[in-house]
């Protein structure tokens, strides 16, 4: 009988034991960092983000970028759109910005480019020109892969990575 009992609380202190149900991934760490720039003809339309050193990017990483949106933040709440962003305008025309995440491995250097397209960019108002801000999260591309998360809300990726910002 003493065998039975120390079997049974054996194998319940086994079955027990080996559950995996934490919530914490320590092989996922994003890093973010922010931007403000300009689109002006004298860039091209084009600005580039080299990422900062206390960033650590690798090979297999990707970049989600977001675009702070004016019109609909407050002063208590910040709302931010993931790239592409396309505004239309009336009575036809658009802008849009996207980007391109650039990984140098040789020298271990990565960068952002974004670039504002426009059928008439000459006629951009200065809303959509000036001073854009933008929040760039570089991720572990398993993660981006298949993501836990909605990668369009930057609130999502930062819960589920635990980013600070």
């Amino acid at each position: 009988m003493k065998k039975i009992i120390a079997l049974l609380c054996f194998s319940t202190l086994l079955i027990t034991s080996c559950t995996s149900d934490d919530d914490t991934d320590f092989d996922t760490i994003g890093s973010t960092f922010e931007i403000t720039r300009s689109f002006n003809p004298a860039n091209n339309f084009t600005v580039e983000a080299v990422v900062p050193d206390n960033v650590d990017v690798f090979d297999a990483d990707v970049a989600l970028v977001y675009i702070l949106d004016p019109t609909r933040s407050t002063a208590q709440l910040d709302v931010w759109e993931p790239l592409p962003r396309t505004f239309f305008f009336s009575p036809s025309g658009f802008a849009q910005f996207q980007f391109n995440f650039i990984f140098d491995a040789e020298q271990s250097i990565a960068s952002i480019e974004i670039f504002l397209e426009s059928d008439d960019l000459g006629a951009l108002a200065a809303d959509i020109t000036d001073n854009q801000v933008f929040r760039i999260v570089v991720v572990p591309s398993a993660f981006a892969e298949n993501p836990p998360v909605d990668l369009n809300n930057l609130e999502a990726v930062k819960t589920a990575l635990k980013l600070e910002f």
